[in-house]
C-alpha cells in the first residue's frame, strides 16, 4: 500500500521569527525527494514540523501510511513515530555512553516494532555489518561515519514506512558522505522506503534524488521534477554547484 507525504501551505517559526512561509511539497510512494538549501534556510525546521517537534502556524501536513491518510498537525512526535514515520536527526543524536546495540534497541519502542525486535536487529546488522562487529562498543567512541550508521539503523528499528533524514553529510569526511548517501539509496530501494532528505551537499544529494526542491529563506524557490532538471537549473548551478 502507498506511503507518501504531502505538505500544503506550511508556515512556521520560533516566537516572533518566521522561518517558513507557504511551503508546499510532496513525497510520493517509494520516492527519494531531497530538500536542498544552505544552512539557515529552514530545512531542519520543516523536518521538525513533519515530526511534530515544531508546530506550524498555518498549513497542513498529511502522511499516507499503507493507504490511510493521517493529518499530522497537532500530533505529538511519539504519535507520528507510531504511525510509521522515522527521523534520522541532524548531528545523529546518539546516546554516547550506551553501546551500539543499546542505541538500536531504543529505536524499537514503537508498538509495531516491539514484537519483532530480534528480527529487526538482525536486519540492521545485515544492512550494516560493521555495527554487528561493534555491537558492544560505546556509540560515543565511534567515528562520525560509524555513528551515522548507528543513527540510520536506529531509525530502521522502528520499521518505518516514511524516513526523514536531516543533513546526513554534516560532520563527515567526504568518503563517509559518499558511503552514507549510497547506503540511503540501497536501503530505500531494498525496503521500498519513502524518503525525504534535507541536505546542503548538492552534489551528493543529486546522486540519489528522484526529484527535489530548493528552499531559500524559508520559501520553495524551485521544484526539479527529475534529477536532470535539478542539475540543469541555472540557479542551482550558479549558487550551489559553482558552475
Amino acid at each position: 500500500m502507498a506511503n507518501s507525504l504531502r505538505i500544503e501551505g506550511v508556515c512556521a517559526g520560533y516566537g516572533a521569527v518566521q522561518v517558513l512561509t507557504d511551503i508546499s511539497m510532496q513525497v510520493g510512494d517509494a520516492e527519494t525527494v531531497t530538500l536542498l538549501g544552505t544552512n539557515g534556510n529552514g530545512k531542519s525546521t520543516l523536518i521538525k514540523c513533519v515530526m511534530g517537534i515544531v508546530a506550524p502556524t498555518a498549513g497542513r501536513i498529511v502522511a499516507e501510511i499503507e493507504g490511510v491518510q493521517h493529518d499530522l498537525i497537532g500530533k505529538l512526535p511519539e504519535q507520528i513515530v507510531n504511525l510509521g514515520v522515522a527521523l534520522v536527526p541532524e548531528g545523529r543524536r546518539l546516546f554516547p555512553r550506551l553501546t551500539v546495540e543499546e542505541n538500536l534497541l531504543l529505536g524499537a519502542y514503537r508498538p509495531a516494532a516491539r514484537s519483532a525486535i530480534a528480527h529487526n536487529l538482525d536486519f540492521c546488522f545485515e544492512a550494516f555489518p560493521r555495527l554487528k562487529e561493534r555491537r558492544g562498543q560505546l556509540a560515543g567512541s565511534m567515528s562520525g561515519g560509524e555513528q551515522q550508521m548507528v543513527a540510520l539503523a536506529r531509525a530502521l528499528m522502528t520499521v518505518p514506512k516514511i524516513l526523514l533524514i536531516d543533513e546526513p553529510s554534516v560532520g563527515l569526511a567526504p568518503i563517509f558522505v559518499a558511503r552514507t548517501i549510497e547506503k540511503i539509496q540501497e536501503l530505500k530501494e531494498r525496503y521500498k522506503l519513502t524518503v525525504l532528505m534535507a541536505e546542503q551537499n548538492f552534489n551528493q544529494a543529486l546522486r540519489i534524488a528522484d526529484r527535489g526542491y530548493v528552499i531559500v529563506h524559508g520559501h520553495i524557490e524551485f521544484h526539479g521534477e527529475s534529477r536532470a532538471a535539478l542539475s540543469d537549473n541555472e540557479m542551482i548551478r550558479r549558487l550551489y554547484l559553482g558552475v
